[in-house]
């Protein structure tokens, strides 16, 4: 991993990261055993300033850029993946509406205002009925108007770390406008509450619940984004940071395997089981995957900071996250080959990383969308070339 570091300041956020190494692994076991969020971890995160990476300079962020977010969080993830994938929501978030800059600059500078003051965000727009918003179904949450604001009515799922959000970016139906509307709703709303229904196989303490809005009143102003319906959504780089969590999950398999390779030595053998072929064939495998995987995400990451280059990404984003996953989900495997039954004990990681990294099938964009497009991407280029 070292071979991706650039510059001194990525060293100087990994050197503060690893400050919390420490900290982060020794919760990990109890966080997922009891499915508690780790707000503890989160506090730590931004009290070091890392909740204002992706804010530009020009805001008062870090300015930092998509290769070096990857980066962070890929390291994150290996200490613990939910605060790994909690925080990285908020980051890409950030990232994206200061990227696109499509809210008026008040509002711009009121967010990052609040940013600074260590306030945490993250989109709300999953919901029971429609599934994930990337396959196209309007939201059953709705905005009608009511004199010089709003009242919102719904229910959104799978809204992640949204124990410690101060800021919830919802989207909703808005009948008059006949158009989807984010809204951006603080999190002491009236009317507005976190209903705690995340109880799950994988990713137990990411707090990702259901966000309950019964006759929540805003202002107009916060009305915040309208998008253009036509232009299809694609994926921003930011989107990232979730294929870096996965890795990072594998790359603490993998070191996992490698300690107890070297380490584990039944008296059936004069020395470690890492002189073993099908034990070296094992480790070859996910050395191959994990070196793969990894410069696969950081081309693409760095392809997307050129803004030269960003405009010729079509489905590289989408490429990237299920290559990383599934490949995370295949190191993973290894790993559980190498130290055997041992690795389904519950007092192992090993078997929380598996049970982990399943999650990433089924965060967007899923594979077989990622398919398809590529499919499609190909056979309207061939019909451009008639």
């Amino acid at each position: 991993m070292y071979l991706f570091i650039r510059t001194e300041q990525q060293q100087s956020w990994l050197n503060k990261l690893q400050g919390k190494e420490d900290k982060f692994k020794s919760l990990s076991a109890q966080i997922d055993e009891q499915g508690i969020f780790p707000k503890e971890n989160i506090q730590d995160l931004v009290d070091l300033g890392y909740t204002k990476i992706t804010l530009p300079k020009e805001f008062g962020g870090e300015g930092l850029n998509v290769y070096d977010m990857v980066l962070f969080q890929e390291t994150l993830a290996s200490y613990d993946s939910n605060t790994a994938l909690s925080i990285g929501w908020h980051l890409g978030t950030v990232g994206e509406i200061y990227e696109k800059k499509a809210w008026t600059p008040e509002n711009l500078d009121f967010l990052a205002q609040e940013i600074l003051n260590g306030a945490v965000i993250n989109r709300s727009v999953s919901e029971a009925q429609t599934g994930s918003p990337t396959r196209g179904g309007r939201p059953g949450t709705n905005a009608v108007r009511q004199g010089e604001g709003w009242v919102l009515n719904g229910r959104k799922t799978f809204t992640t770390a949204s124990p410690i959000l101060t800021y919830f970016l919802t989207s909703a139906w808005i009948e008059e406008k006949q158009s989807i509307g984010f809204f951006l709703l603080h999190k002491d709303l009236p009317g507005l509450s976190v209903d705690e229904t995340w109880n799950v196989m994988s990713m137990r303490g990411t707090g990702s619940h259901d966000l309950v809005l019964e006759d929540v009143k805003v202002e107009d102003t916060k009305l915040i984004e309208l998008p253009d319906k036509k232009s299809p959504a694609k994926f921003a780089g930011w989107a990232l940071h979730i294929p870096a969590t996965y890795l990072g999950i594998a790359q603490a398999a993998r070191n996992y395997a490698v300690h107890f390779a070297n380490h584990h030595a039944p008296n059936s053998l004069k020395g470690p089981i890492s002189q073993l072929p099908n034990v070296q064939q094992h480790i070859g495998e996910i050395e191959l995957e994990l070196a793969q995987a990894r410069h696969l995400l950081y081309s693409v990451a760095t392809a997307y900071d050129d803004e030269a280059r960003r405009p010729y990404l079509t489905n590289e984003i989408a490429i990237a996250k299920h290559t990383v996953t599934n490949s995370a989900i295949k190191i993973v495997d290894q790993a559980m080959r190498v130290v055997g039954a041992k690795s389904l004990q519950l007092t192992n990681p090993l078997q929380r990383y598996y049970r982990d990294v399943r999650a990433g099938l089924h965060n967007p964009p899923m594979d077989d969308m990622t398919i398809k497009n590529l499919a499609m991407t190909a056979l309207q280029e061939e019909e451009k070339t008639k």
